[in-house]
């Protein structure tokens, strides 16, 4: 009898939170070819390094950065004929945006040293304060020079890459460039959950009540890009050769606990 309560709580833990019932509140399943949905998308815009030092200039709504076709949403930097990169920043802030859920995306990603992607959010209206008190969640982030890995974390002002304690951990997921893989969070009122194709990779636990280790409890919004070089991208330089680079996105679903 014990032994099988301990390999029910197992199985359980293994599949995380799959007792919780899902009921889905937004999607886009990229099937009309074009430009992303204007419902749904937004550009953030600029050439300021991001915070990393980045290389790239994010432009508005230009199809050779950010368009549908086949069924996906490709996300490309290039390098123009002048030597500048180019790339998109898509994010669902004024459209979009959710507190507690379980968000999943289907996506390929790029390759090549220099290059970047991720999969992330941030709070709609920075309810603590300017970053990292109000927090940041990292759905998944892809760094070219480390192929074999996909990292997933938290930043908030107890524990953020600036104090150098940020809640982080690198997956092994050796890349097939022909592959898709699934992305996911479970994040409830208590609990953060990671997945990726089915599997818990990480988790976090609310520590305490506070916002400096908790600020999970306000909506926060979506955001898509593709980097080239900076900090943590460029630390071995960019291979000029593999562009264009593409992050391929089959689907995004966000479904919330069916009790709210």
């Amino acid at each position: 009898m014990n032994y099988l309560v301990s390999l029910l709580i197992g199985l359980f833990l293994s599949a995380g939170v799959t007792a919780q019932q899902w009921k889905l509140v937004w999607s886009d399943e990229f099937t009309q070819p074009g430009m992303p949905d204007p419902k749904k998308w937004a550009y953030e815009i600029g050439a300021n390094g991001w915070g990393n030092k980045e290389k790239q200039e994010y432009t508005r709504a230009d199809s050779k950065t950010a368009s549908v076709r086949n069924g996906s949403l490709f996300i490309t930097a290039y390098k123009s004929a002048e030597g500048n990169y180019y790339s998109s920043r898509l994010v669902t802030r004024g459209l979009a945006s959710w507190r507690f859920g379980r968000i999943e995306i289907r996506a390929r990603l790029p390759k090549g040293r220099g290059i970047g992607a991720a999969i992330w959010m941030l709070p709609a209206d920075d309810a603590y304060g300017d970053w990292p008190a109000s927090g940041e969640i990292d759905l998944m982030e892809f760094i070219g020079t480390q192929p074999d890995s996909i990292f997933t974390g938290l930043h908030m002002d107890a524990y953020n890459q600036e104090l150098g304690n940020q809640k982080r951990k690198g997956h092994f997921l050796p890349m097939n460039w022909q592959d898709f893989h699934v992305y996911a969070l479970e994040w409830l009122d208590d609990h953060i959950y990671f997945k990726i194709d089915g599997n818990i990779v990480y988790r976090f636990k609310k520590e305490k009540d506070e916002m400096e280790v908790w600020p999970f409890d306000q909506p926060f919004y979506l955001i898509l890009n593709v980097a080239v070089g900076g900090l943590t991208n460029g630390d071995k330089g960019i291979d000029d050769s593999i562009f264009p680079q593409s992050m391929e996105i089959d689907y995004i679903r966000v479904s919330q606990p069916a009790a709210h």
